[in-house]
């Protein structure tokens, strides 16, 4: 016990930079996420077909494979087939070919439930601002994407508290989030090596944020509770 009360302020240390990065990643994915998604769901609506089934063709793709797999292919396709390392090297690198993947991915994700809950607005009501004289952009902005927030917010928290936990994934290009951290106790790090206990140290973190976001998305959805 001892020997873990002297090791633990570089642990903690080493976790909160650790942290910190997973934090980082998490944010860049939904600012990045969000709208495109919104752009990926107009796409797979669109009544111009080609586009369409372009747009389906792509998000099958990328829900249908891991993002494990979509990582490493980001990350090294550029550099090892068409010998162009448009990442780079070091931390900075690392982060942009795992912000690129995590942005993708979840904004196929997010295009679904994005147009589950556009189409799960009656469309009465969107002829009905037609009838009141308002443009396809008013009914969108005034009588659609309010509802449809309303639609999206359980399954949209489903997937942000997921994202928290997917970020892990990260470490397999080396980016030295937070289970990065951890696990370089076990191999060996700052003088210490063959510890197991930092690794429990990361299940607090997660638990810790993830605790926080479905409180505050708890919150969101009953503010939202005007729509019923």
């Amino acid at each position: 016990m001892e020997q873990i009360l002297e090791q633990l302020p570089i642990v903690l240390k080493a976790l909160n930079v650790g942290f910190l990065q997973t934090l980082k990643l998490f944010f860049v994915t939904l600012i990045g996420a969000f709208p495109l998604g919104l752009v990926i769901a107009f796409g797979s609506m669109s009544r111009f077909k080609p586009l369409s089934y372009f747009t389906k063709f792509i998000v099958l793709i990328v829900r249908g494979t891991p993002l494990m797999i979509q990582l490493l292919i980001i990350y090294y396709f550029p550099g090892l087939v068409l010998h162009n390392p448009v990442w780079g090297g070091g931390e900075t690198g690392r982060f942009f070919a795992a912000s690129v993947s995590f942005i993708l991915n979840y904004a196929c994700y997010f295009s679904e439930i994005y147009r589950g809950g556009i189409q799960g607005v009656p469309a009465g009501q969107q002829e009905a601002g037609l009838v009141l004289g308002m443009t396809k952009g008013q009914i969108f902005l005034k009588i659609t994407l309010l509802q449809m927030i309303k639609r999206i917010v359980p399954p949209m928290s489903n997937e942000i508290i997921t994202l928290v936990k997917d970020t892990s994934l990260a470490r397999i290009i080396a980016l030295q989030e937070i289970i990065w951290a951890g696990q370089a106790f076990m191999k060996g790090s700052q003088g210490i090596s063959g510890e197991i206990w930092p690794m429990f140290f990361t299940a607090v973190y997660y638990l810790l944020w993830n605790g926080i976001l479905t409180v505050l998305l708890g919150r969101l959805e009953k503010k939202l509770d005007y729509f019923k």
